[in-house]
């Protein structure tokens, strides 16, 4: 599996725990900083495979 792919699950299941748990609102930008991350590495690996 794509490293890429595993961040966005991880994001997405930190991002929904966060905001079931109000107290962790850290989970929540841990999650979304992830999100963010993963989805720019996978647009740079998808613009480097189509060159």
């Amino acid at each position: 599996m794509a490293l890429w792919l595993v961040l966005i699950i991880v994001a997405v299941v930190l991002v929904v725990l966060g905001i079931a748990v109000t107290a962790a609102k850290v989970l929540l930008w841990i999650g979304i900083a992830l999100l963010v991350i993963s989805l720019v590495g996978w647009v740079v690996v998808r613009s480097r495979s189509r060159t």
